[in-house]
């Protein structure tokens, strides 16, 4: 389980940016476009996802060894 929280950050991230830019207009073709709400949730979300990449990241630099005796 703990292997997949940087995937799942690295999707939440890219999700969030394209969110966050079409919020602001700037990626068009979508009902999301030009709307103030997800200027907002896109970079919460790219936060959240930031947060586990970051959990990720330091689980996997822990020793795999750990409680294994050696």
């Amino acid at each position: 389980m703990k292997n997949l929280l940087a995937p799942v950050g690295v999707v939440l991230v890219l999700i969030g940016v394209l969110w966050t830019l079409q919020g602001l207009d700037v990626v068009g073709g979508s009902v999301m476009s030009g709307k103030t709400l997800w200027a907002v949730i896109g970079p919460i979300v790219a936060v959240v996802g930031l947060v586990l990449i970051g959990l990720g990241v330091r689980s996997l630099r822990r020793s795999p060894t750990a409680g294994t005796g050696g």
